[in-house]
């Protein structure tokens, strides 16, 4: 979410600068922390000298397709953006940038994504990233988002695919360990953005998206919520029961996921346009904490 100086900036931003910002930056780095922790937990010990090198090919591939969704959004919903003041800043939505240029654009990150995960890694990363690149660019943005309140819950599950990607990019195949990792981002993804917007559900009321606080009203998405975190904080605890992570792991995810469960509880309580926007940072802080233990338990003896 860009704050008012970044908009302010951009309004003056050099046109390289514009192209990136269609990248959701912030959000890719999310996407590319979760796909690198996959890779990580996919090889026992320290990588060697080769699996490193597979590592750096996957990250960039990864990165540049996962750009390529973000401005492949922007590209689609430049009409809804320029009604929001959450995105009217972007280049897209003030028509700096053209639909031909942004299509171009997409395009080229796409292919030169595929081309690094295809002939630097393997065609199993390559295709599971494609496919993820179609799951956010067509069937969530062009289908599910207008259309249903439950987008984010259908739709979460292309957002959930990154540890999967790198698992697949060091192994080569898939076991049920990175999708017990996706399982926890599916599960997460709701309440993170619920908690988004409930306190922008004018926003996306104004641009006519069908967002749950929109059409069910603030009380039911709070409480929606609610009962996610705490499935949430369930699937949270299974790398531990399964073997996959120890100890440090296990203190770590309930502490993260009872701070998250608290958030939530006081969201459905009383609700504040405050406390949703604190709810809704902390789930960034809770993912990336949880996803940051599971590394380090992985290297402790």
């Amino acid at each position: 979410m860009a704050s008012t100086s970044t908009a302010s900036a951009l309004m003056h931003s050099p046109r390289w600068q514009q192209f990136y910002q269609l990248t959701k930056p912030r959000v890719v780095q999310l996407i590319v922390f979760c796909a690198a922790i996959g890779m990580a937990l996919a090889v026992p010990g320290l990588p060697d000298l080769q699996q490193a090198l597979t590592m750096l090919a996957a990250i960039a591939g990864i990165w540049l397709v996962a750009g390529a969704a973000a401005a492949f959004n922007c590209l689609i919903e430049d009409g809804i953006d320029a009604r929001m003041k959450r995105t009217a800043w972007r280049a897209t939505a003030k028509g700096e940038l053209s639909r031909p240029q942004t299509l171009a654009f997409s395009a080229l990150l796409c292919a030169a994504g595929m081309a690094l995960l295809g002939f630097y890694v393997n065609l199993l990363t390559m295709w599971l990233t494609f496919a993820t690149f179609v799951g956010y660019a067509v069937i969530y943005t062009v289908i599910l988002k207008p259309t249903t309140p439950q987008n984010i819950v259908i739709g979460g599950a292309s957002g959930a695919m990154p540890p999967v990607l790198g698992w697949a990019a060091l192994r080569g195949e898939l076991g049920p360990e990175p999708w017990l990792l996706c399982l926890i981002i599916f599960l997460w993804t709701p309440p993170h953005f619920w908690a988004l917007a409930l306190y922008r559900a004018e926003d996306y009321a104004r641009a006519g998206l069908p967002m749950l606080p929109v059409t069910h009203g603030n009380d039911y998405t709070r409480l929606q919520i609610l009962l996610y975190t705490w499935v949430l904080f369930a699937a949270t605890l299974l790398p531990f029961l399964t073997g996959m992570s120890g100890w440090f792991y296990l203190v770590c995810a309930v502490a993260l996921g009872l701070g998250f469960c608290g958030y939530a509880f006081r969201l459905w309580r009383s609700y504040s346009e405050k406390l949703a926007r604190r709810t809704f940072w902390f789930s960034i802080w809770h993912l990336s904490l949880l996803f940051a233990a599971l590394l380090i338990d992985h290297y402790l003896p």
